[in-house]
């Protein structure tokens, strides 16, 4: 049966529930002290690492060291929370909405259980939103129940359409933060999207929230393997989409699938929804499904000494499961006997070995070898990558022939099976930054996103798969601004801007023997190009002021771990 229940529109009450207000800057600092001491004791060595840069005057560096182990303090949100209500105490007033009210009608579902249901009624009367509640019960109609799918298709009747309401679909329990319908509203009065969706996290019994999502913008991969706007968002739909799902095990879902393949979702960042569950993200199983007729592949891989590194990588390249794969060695410069001897004796049916003389410069590597073949496909490829199973670039390749799609990066693992880079996030310290990174692929971490496929703004070059006319149609590799460093994100944020999209995909997996065959830019020299290198990226993409769409405003920009912005 199909409960209705209007809602009206009560004063908001102080605080969201289950949430104690610190609007005094004592419970700051008693909060700030708890979570300073929480990180010292988890990590001593980071803690007194991020002292030790302050005490140098090294804020930035002091920051990143400090930030991972602050955010993963137990009590991290607590201060966020605690924070965030004392600004928006001292906050100017808003003037109310303007334009048309918009009608949301939430819809209850009560299938899975009724447990804290009233509480659920209780937040979207103080909002102003009716309230229709799915039920099993159907004493009113004279029968004793009713399916979900009845039940649904009761609630569709009694939902006026000619107001075209936006819909809530929710589960018992779930509640509405304070000012959750007023910001639906303002983000609903665009008229640009038919779902908008926001942040959630969890209600503990007791009503303490823990486990905020922070999500990111709109990202189609994502949601293909982790559904994070059911139970989060408002959908504008008719009756006649609403009844086509009614069926459907997972009509939220459906619902919310069907719509978007006409509108794209707009995202409000703000924490709307407090819930007592989430949906799971589904990590895919590995490898993707090969495919029968591969393109050719070109792998580009540029060497300097260091026999013991190449000699890995070629023996991986041997060992992997791809028919019509060529290898260009670009030999910038070797003098190691050992290297030479190696390089000679190459097998001239599998590797052909170009000569590049100069300065080390990836980026004119790169771009000469890519010009050079006449393959539809380039794999770039770092000299220090280690092959862990075979059929890493068939999935690369599967994916990098989409026509949404530009560069295809992959996990990459240090040797000891942390990540190394799992998608590029730009803004990350003022530059870039490796996404997830020192995270073990078995852990959870940030709702498991180092394990799922994903847009990204930028992947990196030490494993990167393109169409070869897509590098091209850009203007390859910027080998005036960017010979080292950075040459990767500039590249993957040109072909975003021509609607080919960067994307993450774990189920390649490689290990990354990290800058061993260059070192770390400690020298004067290095130091000052890669300053320099920096100083171009700001200037071109702004990286001192963006917020990276697949990140989010509240994660912290001085972390590479996705935490709670402190």
């Amino acid at each position: 049966m199909t409960e209705t229940r209007p809602a009206a529109a009560l004063p908001a009450p102080q605080g969201s529930i289950g949430t104690e207000a610190h609007a005094f800057p004592g419970a700051h600092t008693l909060l700030t002290l708890r979570v300073h001491f929480e990180a010292a004791i988890g990590d001593p060595a980071q803690y007194a690492k991020s002292l030790w840069w302050r005490l140098l005057r090294k804020r930035l560096r002091a920051r990143r060291a400090v930030a991972p182990i602050l955010g993963s303090s137990a009590h991290a949100y607590e201060l966020w929370l605690a924070r965030s209500q004392y600004a928006a105490a001292l906050a100017p007033k808003s003037e109310g909405e303007h334009g048309p009210v918009k009608k949301i009608v939430a819809i209850v579902d009560t299938f899975d259980g009724i447990l804290g249901l009233n509480d659920s009624l209780r937040s979207l009367s103080d909002e102003g939103v009716e309230a229709i509640v799915l039920c099993r019960e159907a004493a009113a109609l004279g029968v004793g129940s009713c399916t979900e799918a009845e039940s649904l298709a009761a609630a569709a009747e009694a939902i006026d359409w000619q107001e075209q309401p936006w819909l809530l679909p929710m589960s018992a329990g779930d509640v509405l933060a304070v000012g959750a319908a007023q910001h639906y509203r303002a983000a609903a009065a665009g008229d640009v999207a038919r779902v908008v969706y926001a942040d959630d996290d969890l209600l503990k019994p007791g009503g303490r929230r823990v486990s905020p999502h922070f999500k990111p913008d709109w990202n189609s991969e994502l949601y293909s393997h982790f559904d994070y706007l059911s139970g989060s968002c408002i959908v504008q739909a008719t009756r006649k989409e609403l009844l086509a799902v009614a069926r459907d095990s997972d009509w939220r879902r459906c619902l919310i699938s069907n719509v978007i393949r006409e509108s794209t979702p707009l995202h409000v960042h703000r924490v709307l929804h407090h819930r007592r569950t989430r949906s799971l993200p589904r990590v895919p199983v590995r490898p993707l499904e090969a495919e029968s007729n591969r393109p050719p592949v070109t792998v580009i891989v540029p060497t300097r000494n260091r026999v013991d590194l190449l000699r890995t990588c070629l023996s991986g390249l041997v060992a992997t499961d791809y028919r019509d794969l060529s290898v260009i060695v670009v030999d910038n410069g070797s003098d190691d006997p050992a290297t030479l001897a190696y390089l000679r004796d190459l097998d001239r049916r599998r590797f052909e070995v170009m000569p590049h003389d100069g300065p080390f410069n990836f980026a004119a590597i790169n771009n000469r070898a890519a010009k050079k073949t006449q393959d539809p496909l380039l794999c770039l490829l770092n000299n220090d990558i280690e092959v862990i199973e075979p059929t890493w670039l068939a999935t690369m390749v599967q994916q990098a022939m989409r026509s949404d799609v530009g560069a295809v990066g992959a996990q990459l693992l240090y040797p000891d099976g942390r990540t190394q880079h799992a998608g590029v996030v730009l803004g990350v310290g003022g530059g870039t930054g490796h996404a997830h990174r020192l995270s073990k692929p078995s852990e959870e971490g940030y709702f498991w996103r180092h394990q799922l496929p994903q847009y990204v703004s930028a992947v990196t070059g030490a494993c990167l798969v393109v169409q070869r006319d897509r590098f091209l149609a850009i203007g390859g590799f910027d080998d005036e601004n960017f010979t080292v460093a950075f040459n990767d994100v500039d590249l993957c944020m040109r072909l975003n801007q021509h609607g080919w999209q960067s994307l993450y995909e774990p189920r390649a997996q490689l290990v990354h023997h990290e800058s061993v065959s260059r070192g770390w830019d400690r020298d004067p020299v290095g130091a000052r190009r890669f300053a320099g290198e920096l100083a171009a990226l700001k200037r071109k993409w702004v990286t001192d002021n963006y917020v990276d769409p697949y990140h989010h405003p509240n994660l912290s920009r001085f972390s590479e771990r996705f935490v709670v912005a402190l």
